[in-house]
């Protein structure tokens, strides 16, 4: 039976499909995002869910790692559903939001401009797997509110 540090890093597997993990993870994220959109009523509540999920996927990202042996594996992609849950709690709940919200959490993510780069070389750890991806979803949301707010 996996560990629960192995459910949470992975998200229940989706990090362990071949070929880009952090895009599946992303994927993986979405329709929980959409469930608890779906319970509460508003998508602002995918920013809590996230500041809920962050320590816990730092502690189980650490434990996955030491498992491992390695820091920040590909498969661990608990930090990609924190980012994508930032950037959809702030746009609407709307397929082409939604997609335009994964796009640009997925840009930031992979191409890491500063500081998002920054904290991926220089915080280590649980913590320095998921901050990267807190910042991608910074950045994500702050580019996708200031579209919404310009239309």
């Amino acid at each position: 039976m996996p560990s629960p540090a192995l459910l949470i890093a992975t998200w229940f597997g989706s990090g362990l499909l071949p070929k880009a993990p952090g895009t599946w993870g992303s994927l993986a994220a979405l329709p929980v995002a959409w469930g608890i959109v779906t319970l509460t009523g508003t998508p602002h509540s995918l920013l809590l869910a996230a500041l809920i999920l962050l320590p816990i996927g730092a502690w189980a990202a650490a434990r996955h790692s030491a498992t491992l042996g390695t820091h920040d594996a590909g498969e661990i992609v608990v930090d990609e559903v924190v980012g994508i849950w930032l950037v959809l709690g702030v746009i609407p709940v709307a397929p082409l939001w939604w997609v335009a919200g994964f796009a640009v959490f997925r840009l930031f993510d992979v191409l890491k401009p500063w500081p998002i780069s920054w904290l991926d070389t220089h915080i280590s750890g649980g913590w320095g797997i998921m901050l990267d991806d807190v910042a991608a979803g910074i950045a994500g949301a702050a580019v996708l509110a200031a579209v919404f707010l310009s239309i």
